[in-house]
């Protein structure tokens, strides 16, 4: 007689894969190790992920709603901001994955040809909202806010700016994302 699936197999799996990774890293993430983590067995894992770059992307599916969900609870763009922030800084490892892996698992042979990107969506809405204006100008202002954001968690995350001046480093970072605002406002209303 055949086992009954376990429904919730699939999340226990990617949390064992995320609480393997916070521990070790990439080295630490093998298909064995998961399936012994989420007290299961190796076969099981792979029913549901085809390898470890599937089950990979299924830990980033996770991080990119978790950040999104953060995102999304900010009432301002440049709240918004400061939460992808703190998660980063809050989460380093998950991080790691979404900015380290992002790339490499979206393109890959096996990786589906729509992306999600929730996070994206919902900071383009959030401008949409206060800034109007074209796609192509949303674009260029969440690369803008991107690139500030993944900035400022890079430097704190791996100390380049120490710990006791980080407080100070958050604030300049909340600074030039109000002056980004200020200016892209100033712009729109310009219609450039």
């Amino acid at each position: 007689m055949a086992r009954p699936s376990d429904p919730e197999l699939e999340g226990k799996i990617l949390a064992a894969a995320r609480k393997l990774w916070r521990k070790g890293g990439a080295g630490s993430l093998t298909m064995r190790a998961v399936a012994r983590e989420a007290g299961t067995n190796t076969p099981a894992v792979y029913r549901r992920f085809r390898d470890r770059d599937d089950l990979l992307r299924g830990m980033l599916r996770r991080v990119r709603y978790e950040i999104a969900a953060e995102v999304d609870r900010a009432a301002t763009v440049e709240e918004a901001c400061e939460k992808y922030l703190e998660y980063a800084l809050e989460h380093p490892w998950d991080y790691e994955l979404f900015f380290q892996h992002n790339y490499e698992l979206d393109h890959s042979p096996r990786a589906s040809a729509e992306v999600e990107r929730p996070a994206r969506a919902v900071m383009n809405g959030k401008l949409q909202n206060r800034l109007g204006g074209t796609e192509k100008t949303r674009e260029r202002m969440l690369l803008a806010l991107w690139m500030l954001g993944h900035g400022a968690a890079m430097l704190l995350i791996d100390k380049s700016i120490p710990p006791e001046e980080a407080p100070e480093a958050k604030r300049v970072f909340s600074g030039a994302v109000k002056a980004v605002m200020r200016e892209a406002e100033f712009l729109s209303k310009l219609k450039l």
